[in-house]
């Protein structure tokens, strides 16, 4: 069996792209909230969306959307986090959960 036949790699795969998809629509959303002073989408919540996968649609909707750029929390965390979870990804490879050869 190879990677892109195994259930659990396209299963992850659909997770992550919903999930990063949903995160930079948020940062999209919040912004605008922001600019119209409304109520906005908590910092947790969009920090959470980056945790549980989506940190490159944080990274973008951060970037796109010019939101949240000079927070600490934000400019360093995300990088932080998609760089965890590349190093769990590569753990995931190593013991054998995902065959990528």
């Amino acid at each position: 069996m190879d990677i892109f036949t195994d259930i659990r790699f396209i299963v992850c795969i659909v997770y992550l792209v919903i999930v990063n998809i949903i995160a930079f629509i948020a940062y999209g959303v919040d912004k605008q909230k922001a600019r119209r002073g409304r109520w906005r989408i908590s910092e947790n919540t969009l920090l959470l969306l980056a945790v549980l996968g989506g940190s490159i649609g944080a990274i973008w909707g951060m970037k796109a959307f010019h939101h949240k750029t000079k927070k600490a929390t934000f400019s360093v965390g995300l990088p932080v986090i998609l760089i965890l979870q590349i190093i769990l990804l590569a753990a995931f490879v190593g013991l054998g959960y995902f065959r990528i050869i």
